[in-house]
C-alpha cells in the first residue's frame, strides 16, 4: 500500500516507462497475434491497459478523460503507444492534482471491495506489469524483441558479450 503520492508517482514513472518501451516496439502485425482464438490479441490487451487505466482512476474517485473510442482496438501500434504516453501523464496529474496523502488511507468501496486509497494506487500498478507480462509473451511468439522489463533479456545479455543465465 502506498502511504505517500511521491512513492506512488516514483513507482508509476518506472512502471510506466517500462510499459512505453514494450509499446514502443510494437508493430502494426504484432497486434494480431493471439494465444489461441479464444483469448485477447496483443493489440487488445495493449488497449485494454490504455483504456483501463482512466477507467480505473474514475472508479477510484480520480477524474481523468476516458480514451475516445476505448470499444475499438486500433489497427496501429504507434496510436496505442502515443495514447499511453497522454494517459500515463494524465495520471500522473490527476493523483498530484486530486488526492493527498491523507487520500491514501481514506477508505472506498471500488470493484465491489473495500480499500484504501493506497492499495488502489497499488492495484493500478499492478495491472499493468500483470497485462504487460502478457504482452511479452506475445511479442516474442510474433517473432518480436521484448526490451528489458526488469532485467537484461536473452538479446541483452548477448550484446554484452554475456550468455544469458539458463536458470
Amino acid at each position: 500500500m502506498y502511504t505517500s503520492i511521491e512513492a506512488f508517482i516514483g513507482d508509476w514513472h518506472h512502471e510506466a516507462e517500462t510499459t512505453q518501451k514494450v509499446f514502443d516496439a510494437l508493430t502494426d502485425s504484432s497486434l494480431q497475434q493471439m494465444i489461441s482464438p479464444d483469448d485477447r490479441s496483443l493489440g487488445r490487451i495493449a488497449w485494454h491497459i490504455v483504456t483501463s487505466t482512466p477507467e480505473m482512476l474514475n472508479e477510484f474517485g480520480i477524474k481523468v478523460d476516458s480514451v475516445s473510442n476505448a470499444d475499438s482496438v486500433p489497427s496501429s501500434a504507434k496510436e496505442i503507444a502515443d495514447t499511453f504516453r497522454k494517459v500515463s501523464a494524465d495520471t500522473i496529474d490527476a493523483v498530484k492534482e486530486q488526492w493527498t496523502n491523507a487520500s491514501l488511507s481514506e477508505m472506498k468501496n471500488v470493484f465491489g471491495m473495500d480499500m484504501p486509497g493506497g492499495v488502489m494506487l497499488l492495484m493500478l500498478n499492478k495491472h499493468i506489469i500483470h497485462h504487460r507480462g502478457q504482452i511479452s509473451v506475445l511479442m516474442r511468439q510474433a517473432g518480436l524483441r521484448v526490451p528489458g522489463i526488469y532485467g537484461p533479456t536473452r538479446e541483452d545479455w548477448s550484446q554484452m558479450g554475456m550468455d544469458a543465465p539458463t536458470i
